[in-house]
């Protein structure tokens, strides 16, 4: 107290003597010294000097003290420094953060502002403004990247690299939207930076990974809150080796870190590859060589089938003009007696199991495309068309019990037909490898090489049984189709319960056989099953045989005439002539229902041609 009244006397004296100013003038600010002449016990002179706030007076921050000497009589009331007057970018960012919500001021957390120096970008110092409050158990500084920073790497995250310097956001709740997102999105932001990576001798094969996974396509569709994000795993702060008992990632940790989301995970659950690369052999040779059959698969297929349907088109374009030709010059082929007269092909079951076929692959194809082309700007248009991705797994799930729906009518039927119906001749054996059986047989060898003969001009075009070879390859694919992708697709709906006797891997090797063999069958249905059926020269633009069950006499004897010289032979055909069902109503809904299924699937198919020319497609 007798120091400052001592202090008091002298400016007081000096103040008289020598006519110095005791309060700002306009403009002009009271001289640091001055102020520090009273607090220099609590700062240091040149601390402050050479802190980044040495150049400014000290009413710079302290604008209410206006007169020195009513300050020093206690007569002007200091207020709280306003930040905000030179800080203004820190200070709106501040604003809306959640530490502006708790009550946190500037001055919180920067105890050290008479003597703050610039941090120079070192991480060091912003982490340990942080820790002042935050980690007090040391769980980031213990991590990976807390003793990363610490040995001064300045790639490695420090807490603003993920929650900023000033604008730190609330996080929100466990299902909430943007926590949710930013378990993952600030993960992103290093670990997809290749260079950064590199200089560290880290791999980027995670993010890849990830992005290729079930949860990463999720992200990246924008519905991270439905599924697991980096920080789920590998938890948000305590980030360790693999190796460290106390990882989340721990071989022995592993069980009770899947069972957070999969509550009936097991030991052989957990043997999921969370990052299996299928294209490194060394590392994950069940997925590599899982990769490479089905990559086999597909490219075979859509080359033999593909290479078939263009010569196809190619030949029935000129047979086409040949016969306008001849129709032109009136020698056209003799005129069949009564060939609009209607034979029945397919009965009622079969339109009804043919319409519900269509209903299901549509609906999956709709629900499961933009999943697998994730990171398509229309992959994402649909998910949100649906509602979310929990909507469309929802409609997923829909079109698959219908599958299986047609597939058990199937099997009953292919029961029906070998063993109990009386109409047709012979033991089981003799019905499957016959005329009227959609199984492969002999015959189907020489209508491949007479149909390849015609393509090229050196033979008539065939004429057939009751089943075409593609009829039956599409026939037998289905079977194929719903092992494959019927089998992993249960797998992968029911993971806690095939994951009690099977290994985590086989969910990785389900994934790779289901989403390549869906683009298989999507590929192969909208391209060359919609030709074979609709788009060849001889149907275009559709054949309506499926959907009214009906084809004419006319026609039945140009493309199946064996089956009808067969039926005559027998004396049956006039058992299968029936009426006409063409009617208004029956024809719009019919022909308006095959029409928009085949225009949804050619509009897929270009979908799906744009991804792949983009780099989509994993």
């Amino acid at each position: 107290m007798a120091s400052h009244l001592f202090r008091f006397v002298i400016l007081t004296f000096l103040t008289v003597a020598w006519n110095i100013p005791a309060h700002a003038e306009q403009g002009m600010a009271i001289d640091p010294a001055t102020c520090l002449g009273c607090h220099s016990d609590k700062i240091s002179i040149h601390d402050f000097a050479a802190s980044v706030h040495g150049k400014n007076a000290c009413t710079s921050c302290h604008i209410d003290i206006t007169d020195l000497l009513k300050h020093m009589k206690k007569e002007i009331k200091v207020q709280k420094v306003q930040c905000e007057r030179c800080h203004k970018k820190q200070n709106s960012e501040h604003y809306a953060s959640v530490h502006a919500e708790k009550g946190v001021t500037c001055a919180q957390c920067h105890t050290d502002i008479h003597t703050h120096t610039y941090w120079k970008n070192d991480k060091r110092i912003a982490v340990a403004k942080c820790v002042q409050c935050h980690d007090k158990e040391s769980v980031y500084r213990k991590s990976v990247h807390g003793k990363a920073v610490a040995a001064g790497n300045k790639d490695s995250a420090a807490c603003h690299d993920c929650h900023n310097l000033h604008a730190i956001d609330k996080l929100g709740g466990a299902t909430d939207h943007k926590g949710r997102e930013f378990h993952t999105k600030v993960c992103m932001k290093c670990h997809s930076d290749q260079k950064m990576m590199a200089r560290n001798n880290v791999t980027t094969v995670a993010v890849k990974s990830y992005m290729e996974s079930y949860h990463g396509k999720n992200y990246r569709l924008g519905f991270p809150d439905k599924v697991a994000g980096c920080a789920d795993c590998h938890t948000a702060h305590s980030i360790l080796p693999k190796s460290d008992p106390l990882s989340s990632i721990n071989p022995a940790n592993m069980v009770t870190q899947c069972a957070k989301c999969h509550s009936k995970a097991t030991p052989l659950f957990a043997k999921f590859y969370a990052h299996g690369e299928m294209t490194d052999r060394e590392k994950y040779p069940i997925l590599f060589y899982t990769f490479v059959a089905m990559t086999g698969l597909l490219l075979s297929t859509f080359a033999v089938f593909w290479i078939h349907s263009l010569l196809w088109m190619f030949r029935g374009f000129v047979e086409n003009r040949e016969k306008a030709t001849k129709l032109a010059a009136g020698t056209h082929h003799h005129v069949i007696p009564d060939g609009h007269k209607q034979y029945r092909r397919f009965n009622n079951l079969h339109i009804i199991l043919h319409l519900l076929v269509i209903t299901s692959f549509l609906l999956l194809s709709l629900t499961g495309l933009p999943l697998k082309f994730s990171n398509q700007a229309w992959a994402i248009a649909l998910m949100n068309l649906y509602g979310g991705s929990a909507n469309a797994g929802l409609l997923h799930r829909v079109g698959a019990a219908i599958t299986f729906v047609y597939f058990g009518s199937a099997l009953i039927m292919s029961i029906n037909f070998l063993f109990i119906r009386k109409d047709i001749k012979g033991n089981p054996l003799q019905r499957l490898f016959g005329p009227d059986s959609l199984c492969f047989n002999l015959r189907d060898i020489f209508d491949v090489v007479a149909m390849v003969r015609w393509f090229f001009f050196k033979g008539p075009k065939p004429t057939f049984e009751r089943w075409t070879y593609w009829e039956k390859f599409d026939f037998v694919a289905v079977f194929w189709g719903m092992f494959a992708i019927g089998g992993s697709g249960l797998m992968l709906w029911f993971p806690e319960l095939f994951g009690q006797f099977l290994p985590g891997w086989a969910f990785n090797v389900a994934t790779i056989i289901h989403s390549d063999e869906a683009l298989l069958a999507t590929g192969f249905i909208f391209s060359v099953h919609f030709f074979n059926t609709h788009g060849r020269p001889e149907k275009f633009p559709m054949d309506f045989v499926i959907f009214n069950g009906q084809i004419a006499k006319e026609e039945m004897i140009e493309e199946r005439g064996d089956q009808w010289k067969r039926y005559e032979e027998a004396g049956i055909t006039e058992q299968f002539a029936c009426k006409s069902t063409s009617g208004i109503l029956r024809d719009f809904l019919f022909k308006g229902f095959g029409f928009t299924a085949v225009i949804i699937g050619l509009s897929l198919m270009l979908l799906m041609i744009l991804a792949f020319l983009s780099g989509g497609g994993h």
